[in-house]
Formats: C-alpha cells, sequence, structure tokens
C-alpha cells in the first residue's frame, strides 16, 4: 500500500507542485474571457496608484513680443494604495484513502498518488473550480465597480475609493419602434467615451467598441424589441433573432454588443440583476487590471505573484494520518476608472 512519507519527495514540494498548477488550463470564464484584465505580477502585498488630474484649456491669443501666458497649477496628483486580498482553500487526504493503492513499484506509487493530488486541485469539483468561481465573482465586482467578499462585505468599492459619483442608471425603451433604442446606445457611448477623457478612443467605421453583459430577461427583451426586428428583418443579420442556443445569443446595436452573460447555476451567487445589463469598454488599456502577490512563503520571497499557488501540508502530529492540499492565491481585481461603467436597465 502507499506509504505517507511519500508526500516528502520532490513531486510534492510547494515550487513543483505550484509549477504543475500554472501549466494546467483553467476553466473559461466569461467576464474575464470578454474583458482585458491586464495582469500585474507585484513582488509585495500593496498595489500603489497614482493619480493625475490635468485639466485641458484654451489658450488666450497674444500680440507678437508679448509675455506668454504663464500655466497655473493645473495637473493635481493623489496616490492611493491597495492590498491584496487573500484566497485559500484546503482538501484532506488521509491514510485510509490511498491505503488501496497497491505498491508495484515506487513509480506506480507515486503516480497514483499524484493522480489523487491532482483530482482534489483540479478536478470537476476540486479546489480550483472554486478559486476560479471567486476570480469571477471578483471580475464582476469591478465592472459593478464593486468588489464584494463571499459574506456579502464591501472588498473594495472603486467609486468610493477613487472618489467618484455612481452614474445614473440608462434606461432602454423596448417597446419604441422610432430609433429611440439605437439613440440610446449612442448616447451612452459618447458618455463612455467623454469619462474616459481620452483613454478611450472609440474606432473608426461601425466595429463595435463597448460590450454590454445582459441578464436573461434584458437580452430577451432586446430580442423583441420592435426596432430591433424591425431593422434586422430581410436582413443578413436575421439569423440572430432565431438563434435559439441558451447564453449564445449576441446582438450589435451601434457600437455595442449585447451578450448573454451566464453567472452561477444558482442565480444568485454571480448574476446580474434581472433586466439589467452591465456595460464596459472593449481593450481599454489600464481599466481593469488584476494584479498578483507572491505567497507568504520563503521560497516565493521577492518573487513576483503567480494566480495561485499550491503545497502540501503533512500532519502536524507527526502521525502521518493524513495530509492538507492546499491552494492559494493573492488577486487584486481592480477597475481603476470606475466613471466609465454604466448599468443598462430594460424599460
Amino acid at each position: 500500500m502507499a506509504h505517507m512519507n511519500i508526500f516528502e519527495s520532490d513531486p510534492f514540494s510547494t515550487v513543483t507542485m505550484t509549477d504543475a498548477l500554472q501549466r494546467v488550463d483553467f476553466q473559461p470564464t466569461m467576464i474575464r474571457s470578454l474583458i482585458n484584465f491586464t495582469p500585474v505580477p507585484i513582488r509585495n502585498e500593496f498595489v500603489s496608484v497614482e493619480e493625475r488630474d490635468g485639466t485641458l484649456s484654451i489658450i488666450q491669443t497674444s500680440e507678437r513680443g508679448a509675455p506668454p501666458e504663464k500655466r497655473g497649477p493645473t495637473e493635481k496628483r493623489k496616490l492611493r494604495v491597495f492590498k491584496t486580498p487573500r484566497i485559500t482553500k484546503q482538501d484532506t487526504i488521509t491514510a485510509s484513502e490511498v491505503q488501496g493503492i497497491r505498491a508495484f513499484g515506487s513509480e506506480t506509487e507515486l503516480m497514483q498518488v499524484q493522480a489523487e493530488v491532482a483530482r482534489r486541485l483540479n478536478g470537476p469539483v476540486g479546489i480550483m473550480r472554486d478559486i476560479e468561481m471567486t476570480w469571477e465573482h471578483m471580475a464582476l465586482g469591478c465592472i459593478n465597480g464593486v468588489v464584494l467578499d463571499a459574506d456579502g462585505s464591501t472588498i473594495y468599492d472603486y467609486f468610493v475609493e477613487f472618489e467618484q459619483a455612481t452614474p445614473a442608471v440608462v434606461s432602454f425603451d423596448m417597446s419604441a419602434s422610432d430609433g429611440s433604442l439605437r439613440e440610446a446606445c449612442v448616447n451612452v457611448a459618447r458618455e463612455v467615451a467623454v469619462a474616459g477623457r481620452g483613454l478611450i478612443r472609440p474606432p473608426a467605421g461601425d466595429t463595435p467598441w463597448l460590450t454590454a453583459l445582459c441578464s436573461d430577461a434584458f437580452i430577451d427583451a432586446l430580442m423583441k424589441a420592435p426596432e430591433v426586428r424591425e431593422t434586422y428583418l430581410d436582413t443578413s443579420r436575421a439569423q440572430a433573432l432565431l438563434a435559439g442556443s441558451a447564453y449564445g445569443n449576441s446582438l450589435t446595436i451601434g457600437p455595442i454588443r449585447f451578450v448573454n452573460y451566464r453567472g452561477s447555476d444558482d442565480g444568485a451567487t454571480i448574476t446580474i440583476p434581472d433586466g439589467d445589463a452591465r456595460l464596459v469598454p472593449n481593450n481599454a488599456p489600464g481599466i481593469f487590471q488584476v494584479a498578483y502577490s507572491p505567497f507568504e512563503s520563503f521560497d516565493y520571497v521577492n518573487t513576483p505573484g503567480l494566480p495561485v499557488y499550491s503545497m502540501i501540508v503533512p500532519d502536524p502530529s507527526g502521525r502521518n494520518m493524513f495530509v492538507d492540499v492546499e491552494a492559494y492565491s493573492y488577486p487584486l481585481f481592480m477597475c481603476r476608472r470606475p466613471e466609465v461603467l454604466r448599468t443598462l436597465r430594460a424599460a
């Protein structure tokens, strides 16, 4: 049978296990696949964000030979410091759970124990699935402007942190057929571009540069809106109205691509409120970031942070009755320009 001190071998060292975990493909999640969260590995547990609020002004004309107009104090700076949160989970493998593994050879025994550890980490209900779900929850918090903890408490309210007022909800009249739906899309796009203050540069042409992550009720109402149906009728886009795949539906109106968002299956843990949509800019560098701090171990002191770490912890009593499989992550999902976020609501 397997012997418990097999976990003291190199394949189960913290460095080796973390390296192996990095090479396993993570399950794709919709928000992080649609929105570019720029990864920022850091060497400590704090992130500093410097804000420069520059004001542009028109220069008064003057006569040749006159002294230039002196520039006033138009640029204000402010430094904010954020601490990366810590998320971790543990699973226990007992001696009785591996005693049925017959040791035909040390290599075979090692491989079977490795497979069990991998299942606890990356299996369908492994620790990594919960960590990835937590990442998705934090990413959703970013596009809401408020990142929440599992108990509902606030980790960071970026509207408060960056001293920005929460934008008003934008109402979409789904019953109108007079062009007001497209007008609402264009108007809210203008708002976002202006709020971005040069960081957001809409592309030329008809390429959508905003994404609206929609609840089921919002996308369903949009699909049935008279203005949408009349516009798409007898065009190459008509097929989009007939698409019946759940969570595969998407529509483009002006600068906005509307996508049906699927959250957690319970409809409550990770979700967009029914009838709402969350509007965010595409590929806007610097707006959305995720900083990773290093593991709290001497093995990783002053090294750039990785998304996730894993380790084996033996039975501390010395009885060798179990080992704990643990995974750690230190991510700070950030929205550095919350003023560009908008909530859309089906009226």
